[in-house]
């Protein structure tokens, strides 16, 4: 084995009202709709559970590349997002060129909202596996944790405890939760980023 290391004025009162009731209806009407679309990707399946545990996996199809090949472009991709703005403790654990298998571990800051004066964020921990086939990649993301809070009340959440349907979705599976609900948004945002880019590189 060996290991490398790698966002009017308008006249009269009447009219006035008028133009109020007719304007603000629409809109109301406009931004229960946008929500809904915005919200639907996260809600029930977003987050699989296998064997008890939040595994996101997928199978990236490489035609034409050997899997010395794909060992070497996930390699790079997988080093290139330690020196990501935002890492905190992020490296290469494992690469063996006999399985051509690569293992990362990442720490990262997941920011929800931060202005003059409130900043809200977490640590974010996952690791990334991936196994090289000519061909064809697959690739894991696992081992998904946060720490939130860790100033005042440190609170050290798994994702099998927070973010699944049944801690992070209303009863009738139809709405994020508000806190845990804001945890699963950014995780599936994340995972969707990590996993676009590495599909775009083995185009």
């Amino acid at each position: 084995m060996r290991k490398s290391i790698w966002m009017v004025l308008l006249m009269s009162i009447p009219m006035i009202s008028v133009a109020q009731n007719t304007w603000e209806k629409p809109e109301a009407k406009q931004e229960a709709s946008k929500n809904t679309n915005i919200d639907e990707k996260y809600l029930e399946g977003a987050v699989p559970v296998v064997d008890g545990k939040v595994v996101y996996r997928k199978t990236f199809d490489a035609p034409g590349k050997t899997a010395f090949e794909l060992y070497n472009i996930v390699g790079k991709y997988l080093q290139s997002i330690t020196n990501e703005e935002g890492q905190i403790n992020s490296l290469i654990v494992s690469a063996d060129t006999t399985t051509f298998e690569i293992g990362a571990s990442y720490e990262e800051w997941m920011q929800f909202k931060s202005n003059f004066l409130s900043l809200d964020r977490a640590h974010f921990y996952y690791t990334l596996q991936a196994v090289c086939q000519n061909e064809k990649v697959t690739v894991e993301m696992t081992h998904i944790r946060y720490l939130y809070d860790e100033y005042r009340k440190p609170q050290r959440l798994k994702a099998e405890e927070w973010i699944t349907d049944k801690e992070a979705l209303n009863k009738k599976k139809t709405k994020l939760l508000p806190i845990s609900g804001k945890f699963r948004r950014k995780t599936v945002d994340r995972k969707d980023v990590l996993f676009n880019n590495l599909e775009a590189l083995l185009k």
